[in-house]
């Protein structure tokens, strides 16, 4: 844990002083910027089939959540469940149901779970011996049910962009 950190050339010491420095250097990092966006009003956009757009809202398989798990990296930092994949698929036929039922769940509603996309920030240094905020970088930490229900929607999605991106 640090002790002490250089804050625009001030040396802040003390857990809270830390945090409070910490909190108001990154802020800056999720605030929206009001920005001009350049017009799509005369672009013509791609649609997709009946068939297709029916294809994007079927039902979760199986084998596609267990391809999503087994799809994601073993040993990359748990999230903010302190679960990690290889425990995922250690302990695939004692979760499954969980997953999938999960899963289902967020198919017939349409919505996540209460604080199931809940997420931590984490500071990691750029270098060593990290002294100033700008020596960090910042990193959400979030649970592995979000990371498994976004992988397979990426995996859908991954199927029909091709078609809906326009070359401009």
């Amino acid at each position: 844990m640090l002790c002490s950190i250089l804050v625009d050339n001030v040396m802040v010491e003390g857990v809270q002083p830390i945090r409070n420095a910490v909190f108001s250097y990154f802020a800056s990092h999720f605030v929206s910027l009001d920005v001009e966006r350049p017009s799509v009003s005369n672009l013509q956009f791609h649609s997709l089939s009946m068939a297709v757009g029916r294809g994007l809202i079927k039902p979760f398989y199986v084998d596609e959540v267990k391809a999503a798990v087994w799809d994601c990296n073993n040993f990359k930092s748990p999230g903010s469940d302190g679960i990690n994949f290889i425990f995922i698929k250690e302990f695939w036929q004692e979760m499954k149901e969980d997953i999938l039922r999960f899963v289902s769940e967020f198919h017939h509603n349409g919505k996540l779970s209460k604080g199931i996309n809940t997420n931590f920030i984490a500071l990691i240094p750029k270098v060593d011996s990290s002294q100033r905020l700008n020596h960090f970088r910042h990193t959400s930490i979030v649970g592995s049910l979000y990371k498994i229900l976004t992988k397979l929607l990426a995996n859908i999605l991954r199927l029909v962009i091709s078609s809906v991106i326009s070359d401009s």
